[in-house]
Formats: C-alpha cells, sequence, structure tokens
C-alpha cells in the first residue's frame, strides 16, 4: 500500500490540499493508497468536496482508499453524509 501524501503533515490545515493532491495521485496507487488523518480534529464542507472527488475517482481507477487515524468526531461527519462506505479504516 503506497502513502499518497507521504512526507506531508496532514492537519486541520492541510487535509482538503492532502485529498486534492491523493486524487491527483490516483494513477499511482497500484491498486490501494493510504491517508493519515491523525492530525485532523475538523473537516468542513471544501474538505467532504474533495473527499467525495477522491472517492469517485478511486472507484472508477479500482483504487481502495484507507483513511487511517480518523478521530470519531470526524468520522462521525463522514458517517452523517454517507461518505463511510468508499473507505476502509484505520487507526
Amino acid at each position: 500500500m503506497t502513502s499518497i501524501a507521504e512526507g506531508t503533515e496532514i492537519n486541520d490545515q492541510t487535509v482538503t490540499a492532502a485529498v486534492e493532491l491523493a486524487t491527483q495521485k490516483l494513477d499511482s496507487a497500484r491498486g490501494e493508497t493510504m491517508l493519515d488523518f491523525s492530525g485532523v480534529a475538523r473537516i468542513d464542507a471544501s474538505t467532504l468536496r474533495a473527499l467525495e472527488e477522491l472517492a469517485r475517482l478511486a472507484d472508477e481507477k479500482e483504487v481502495k482508499v484507507t483513511l487511517k487515524g480518523v478521530r470519531v468526531d470526524v468520522y462521525k461527519v463522514l458517517k452523517l453524509v454517507k461518505l463511510t462506505r468508499p473507505f476502509s479504516f484505520v487507526n
């Protein structure tokens, strides 16, 4: 499994940009990729839109996306907007 945003710290300020970067690099993911969300305490509408786009393109390219270290509050938001299904989650 490759980490698309490897070397990039993902936090509340950079999460949208990191998800957009991951979307752009899906071709190099080789079947699956991981994004480390352990530094993300909250997400906003622009992040949700970026995650929706990531999920859509990952599905088209048959790439499994795993979100690592997602905090409970962030997971609840993803669950509320029905955006948990396209992703796998690990601690």
